[in-house]
């Protein structure tokens, strides 16, 4: 019996666990879970109200009116004002100057006289030429008469060889003088043409003594005085002139600006312009685009762009310094109307919903608008904002609604 009691194994009926000590062990683990729970939302909370109280740094902008044109500003550049008609009267020959009858600020007509120069020798060549030509025509005369005389021969020849008194050689020189004096007569009125050539060349000298204004215009710098040599091409180094006066067609006046070819697509032809005058800051002055020159400059890189005033002013001088700002085009039928422009980056997004925060007296307001057209780095903004009101660009990417803040 001992043995078959070895054999059933120990008696492990003594090993159970009382009821209340499990029930006690396990409203401890509870416990501790419930704390650890209880810590971690503590904590969160805490992460929550310091984020909701920490002062956020902030830049901030103004909104400006849509109407504004420095609003609508697209890009600005630097020019110069340029006529498109502007030119150096210059004489077509070399010779001394007799008269000059225009001074810096005259106003001219097309045809006008401008300068005179000294014909003297151009006067010589003509009565030279007009004298080889009338001596030349004189030989015509005496040419014709022994015309006559050998025609008269010819058919006297003609008659006696019918009758059978004379030779055929006889016949046959006759002929032959006056064919001869027939050529001659011909070649002496080839020369005489050639002469009248001379002449009109010679005449065409005298007239080129006289110079004109080639269209009408203002004189801006009269470049010879009486007793200058003037040229055609530079010829005596600086003592010879190559132009008598400088004359600028003032209905010609526009503006000329190199615009970095990086921005270039922001330019059309026809565009509104707003043109201020270095001498006028006050004045600014409307415009269009007349043409984008289509040719780049390699070394500045840059595009030249032609602009055209909408009203010439006496005021509007050549060559005078100017700034414009190319604007944006008018508003579109049905739009929305735009009512400020804030930069781009005060815009953002929340839920898929543009937003911006307002910054007021230390405080962040967030608040819902309405976008418009994007006009170069900024944004219109058609509902939501008025102009004037302050508007974060600039912080951190977790800004909340009544956060404190503070401009950097």
């Amino acid at each position: 019996m001992a043995e078959n009691a070895n054999l059933a194994g120990p008696d492990l009926s003594g090993l159970r666990i009382e009821e209340r000590a499990r029930s006690a062990g396990s409203g401890r683990r509870k416990l501790r879970i419930l704390a650890t729970v209880a810590v971690v939302i503590l904590v969160a909370a805490a992460v929550v109200m310091a984020t909701r109280t920490r002062t956020a740094v902030v830049s901030v902008a103004e909104a400006r009116p849509a109407g504004d044109p420095a609003a609508t500003a697209l890009l600005n550049a630097s020019g110069y004002v340029t006529p498109r008609r502007r030119a150096t009267v210059a004489a077509k020959i070399t010779a001394r100057v007799v008269d000059v009858y225009v001074d810096e600020g005259m106003t001219v007509t097309e045809g006008q006289l401008l300068a005179r120069l000294d014909d003297s020798d151009a006067e010589r060549r003509l009565q030279a030429a007009r004298a080889q030509r009338d001596a030349t025509a004189a030989q015509i005369a005496s040419l014709k008469v022994n015309l006559v005389n050998a025609e008269r021969e010819l058919r006297r020849q003609e008659e006696l060889r019918t009758d059978g008194f004379t030779s055929v050689q006889a016949l046959d020189l006759a002929r032959t003088a006056a064919e001869s004096l027939k050529a001659q007569i011909v070649a002496v009125q080839e020369q005489v043409k050639a002469a009248d050539a001379q002449i009109a060349l010679a005449q065409q000298d005298i007239d080129n003594c006289t110079v004109r204004a080639p269209f009408a215009g203002v004189v801006v710098s009269k470049d010879a005085q009486r007793g200058e040599m003037v040229s055609p091409i530079s010829a005596g180094g600086g003592f010879t002139r190559t132009g008598i006066a400088t004359i600028v067609d003032m209905g010609s006046i526009e503006i000329e600006v190199d615009v970095n070819e990086s921005y270039i697509a922001r330019v059309d032809a026809g565009q509104r312009v707003e043109a201020v005058l270095d001498a006028y800051p006050d004045w600014r002055i409307p415009a269009r685009v007349r043409t984008v020159i289509p040719t780049a400059d390699r070394q500045k890189a840059t595009v030249k762009v032609r602009i055209s005033f909408a009203k010439l002013d006496p005021r509007i001088l050549p060559d005078m310094g100017v700034k414009v700002s190319f604007l944006a085009g008018e508003q579109a039928a049905g739009q929305a109307v735009a009512k400020a422009l804030i930069p781009r980056e005060a815009a953002r997004t929340l839920d898929g919903k543009p937003v911006v925060f307002l910054f007021r007296d230390g405080l962040l307001e967030r608040r819902a608008v309405s976008l418009g057209a994007l006009i170069g780095g900024d944004v219109e903004v058609t509902a939501g904002l008025s102009p004037g009101e302050k508007v974060v660009v600039g912080g951190p990417t977790n800004l909340r609604d009544g956060q404190r803040a503070k401009l950097k």
